[in-house]
């Protein structure tokens, strides 16, 4: 995960953790999580789903994930389970999110909060499809269609703009040229992000 998901769900999303709480992130990066890490609140239920982890190349283990669905659209897990419903740099990585996001709404709880973290600027990651950027009026849409509340919807670069010099630049067309490695645009030097959290009414 790259350092701006974290830095936006600190900003947005982690005051919306309380005692208590259940939750469910799904594609963690470990074990624990990033995002369970920032917010470090040792009462909360913390659960974990993920359709097939070896995939993801996040070295999470199947034993490691409180479900691992057979289903990419339908989780073994009740309706309204969830207070929070978590998932970061993961619905890029999903086929027909049209699908994808009111299972998340089933599984949370009325009044309960669906928050996802996806790239816009990020190149090509395949793990094992990569299908999506989302600006905020995508998952608008996407939250009207799960009969979710969007309570936020912003795309945002938290991360330090770095310079680079001409000679970097010049290396990375050589690179380039030479096969190595695909130059990245300037424009995605820096991580952009989508952070939404949409309410079960």
């Amino acid at each position: 995960m790259h350092r701006n998901s974290g830095l936006l769900f600190e900003k947005y999303a982690k005051s919306l953790f309380k005692n208590q709480m259940r939750v469910l992130e799904i594609g963690p990066d470990g074990d624990p999580s990033t995002y369970r890490r920032i917010v470090a609140d040792a009462s909360l239920d913390w659960r974990t789903l993920d359709v097939d982890p070896t995939a993801r190349y996040t070295g999470v283990t199947k034993d490691q994930l409180s479900y691992v669905s057979p289903e990419e659209y339908r989780f073994p897990i009740e309706d309204n389970t969830f207070d929070i419903v978590l998932s970061g740099q993961v619905i890029e990585h999903v086929k027909k999110i049209w699908r994808w996001m009111p299972e998340l709404a089933r599984i949370c709880k009325p009044g309960g909060l669906v928050i996802t973290i996806n790239p816009i600027s990020w190149g090509y990651h395949e793990a094992p499809v990569d299908c999506w950027r989302i600006y905020p009026e995508g998952i608008r849409a996407l939250h009207e269609e799960a009969g979710l509340k969007t309570q936020l919807a912003v795309f945002e670069s938290l991360d330090p703009q770095v310079e680079f010099s001409p000679l970097y630049l010049f290396k990375q067309a050589v690179k380039a040229l030479l096969g190595k490695k695909p130059f990245v645009p300037r424009e995605w030097l820096a991580a952009i992000d989508t952070v939404s959290i949409g309410q079960k009414p």
